[in-house]
This record gives C-alpha cells, sequence and structure tokens, in this order.
C-alpha cells in the first residue's frame, strides 16, 4: 500500500476527510515554503501538494501564476526544488505529492525525474497536461518506483473517459470542481455534488475535490461526498503579502486558516466506495 492509500485507509477508518493545501515551491523561497510545509502538518493536514514551477502553467489563475513568476525570477530550480525535498520530507509526518507540468518531466527524462521524486520522499505526481492516452510510460514507471499517479477529471470529461481516467490513476482521483481555472470563489456550483456523487460509484479511489475551494462553506459543502478537500489560491494569496508582512505573521495566519477549514470538516458519514 502506498503512502498516499495508507492515509486514506487510516482516515475513512477514524470517519475523518483529508485537508490538501496547494503552495508553490520557493514562493518566496524554499526555506519559507519548508517552513509553511511543517506548519500545516503540525496543524493536522492529511497531505500537501506542492506545485513546481512552471513558466507556462495550463489550469492554473493569477494568483498562483503569479507565485510561479516569482519563484522562477527569484532563480528557484527543479534542482533547488528536489534539494529542498530531500531535506524537508522527511521530517514530515504527512505525504507530499509534486503538481509539475509533463513538460519538465519530458525534459529530464520520465525514468530519471521518477527517481529523483522517488529518491527525495514523494509520494506521489499530479501532472494535468498529461493526457490519460498518453500517461501509460509514467504510470509504470511510477508504479514501479511505489510513487502514485494521480489524474483530474473535471466537469467537461464525458463519463466514459471518467471512467477510464479513474482506471489508469492511483492513490486518489482528484477532482476538478469547476470548468476553468484555479483560484477563489465565492460559490461553488451544485453540480459538484452530484458529479462527485457519481464518481464514487464508479471507482473505489478516493475523491478529492479542487479548484476554488477557499472557504470553510466550501469544505462543509464538498466534504459530505468527497474524501478530502484541495485548497490552493487561498493559501498562496497569503503568501503573496510577504514582504508587506513579516513572515511569522504569515505562517500563523496560515495555520489560522488552515484551522478554520479542519473545523469546517464533518466528523462522521465519511462517504463510503
Amino acid at each position: 500500500m502506498s503512502a498516499i492509500s495508507e492515509v486514506f485507509s487510516s482516515l475513512r477508518n477514524e470517519k475523518r476527510r483529508a485537508l490538501m493545501p496547494f503552495l508553490t515551491a520557493g514562493d518566496p523561497d524554499l526555506a519559507f515554503t519548508a517552513k509553511v510545509m511543517q506548519a500545516l502538518a503540525e496543524e493536522g493536514c492529511s497531505l500537501l501538494e506542492i506545485g513546481i514551477p512552471y513558466s507556462d502553467p495550463i489550469a492554473d489563475g493569477p494568483v498562483i501564476q503569479a507565485s510561479y513568476t516569482r519563484a522562477l525570477a527569484a532563480g528557484i530550480r527543479l534542482n533547488d526544488i528536489f534539494q529542498m525535498f530531500s531535506q524537508t520530507l522527511p521530517t514530515l509526518s504527512i505525504p507530499v505529492v509534486a503538481m509539475v507540468s509533463y513538460a519538465i518531466v519530458h525534459r529530464h527524462r520520465v525514468a530519471d525525474f521518477v527517481n529523483r521524486a522517488r529518491d527525495c520522499g514523494l509520494a506521489g505526481l499530479i501532472v494535468p497536461d498529461l493526457p490519460v492516452e498518453e500517461c501509460e510510460a509514467l504510470r509504470e514507471r511510477c508504479l514501479a518506483s511505489g510513487l502514485d499517479l494521480v489524474q483530474l477529471v473535471t466537469p467537461t470529461t464525458p463519463q466514459e473517459r471518467a471512467i477510464t481516467i479513474a482506471q489508469r490513476t492511483t492513490g486518489f482521483l482528484y477532482y476538478v470542481s469547476v470548468a476553468g481555472i484555479t483560484g477563489e470563489r465565492k460559490e461553488l456550483p451544485p453540480s459538484v455534488v452530484q458529479n462527485v456523487s457519481w464518481l464514487r460509484q464508479q471507482t473505489s479511489l478516493p475523491i478529492c475535490v479542487g479548484f476554488g475551494i477557499s472557504r470553510p462553506e466550501h469544505v462543509r459543502m464538498i466534504a459530505p461526498v468527497a474524501d478530502g478537500v484541495i485548497v490552493g489560491s487561498a493559501f498562496v494569496r497569503r503568501i503573496a503579502e510577504i514582504p508587506a508582512k513579516d513572515r511569522n505573521v504569515v505562517i500563523e495566519e496560515i495555520r489560522q486558516f488552515a484551522r478554520s477549514l479542519l473545523a469546517a470538516m464533518p466528523a462522521s458519514n465519511v462517504p463510503h466506495s
């Protein structure tokens, strides 16, 4: 059983859901990223998703795009990120998955990238621009290395294709709550609940919902039908307030925000596949 599968198995036994914050590696620097990762693990988050900065992100909204730009402008590169992971991930009590463009994976060669991801302690990869029809080489390499390859289903994914994606996914299935880009939203479409409920009948994988989730009320809406919620822009926006705010103040605000999301998680009635 993979590290991610173990987490979701434990959560189901304990009748809890996962909170999975997203952070950009190296925004504003890698030392700060490592501190926030540790803080979020201490607050009770179940997993972390760390974005590898890329100059041409596909589905990221302006907040996360800006964080990628800041990290790249500061000179953050893949080798630096892997080094930080190697130093930080062994100290964490929760698994970490990397969100990475396939252009980066391809440029560094699939086998080499996966080996480095494994060696530094990553639990899985999310590669949003890799079509399911072309994922087999990366999927097989991840499976051989003990990594999960998490794939995405969107509101516009045809049902037959969604089933195929679920069959090629390990760890958990990432359901994108809205058609469009990442970013904080006031409301989520009511169809999210219906779509996730349908997906649950098609797969035994845990289902985590991301994109647009930024408030406790969103968590209360999604958690009854999902195994976890992924929150990105709302965390990244708080980090963007550096250097106008002291870093310790920002970390405390991030801790408080995480607590508010965790407090909105229902304590029982965990969905079962």
